[in-house]
């Protein structure tokens, strides 16, 4: 099932487990799945799922305000705007 290879995919991309570990995780989770089949969908599907999370973010703007302090007295305020891509 599609849950189960994305999940598994998600799980060895994020945490730092073998394919062994993580076959035995599933056992655990009542999935019976090979350590080979799990590296042929993280082969297969891992740049997929990181594809469709980047096209899902989107750009942002951001402005911060910089103020700089001597002492207990304000010296002048800038701000600054970019935007992240």
């Amino acid at each position: 099932p599609k849950a189960v290879i994305v999940h598994a995919v998600f799980f060895y991309v994020r945490y730092a487990v073998s394919y062994r570990d993580l076959e035995e995780i599933l056992t655990e989770r009542g999935v019976a799945v090979d350590h080979a089949t799990l590296n042929r969908w993280v082969v297969k599907y891992s740049p997929l799922i990181a594809a469709n999370a980047q096209a899902r973010t989107r750009p942002t703007a951001v402005s911060w305000g910089v103020v700089a302090w001597i002492g207990l007295r304000l010296i002048r305020k800038v701000s600054v705007s970019f935007r992240i891509l």
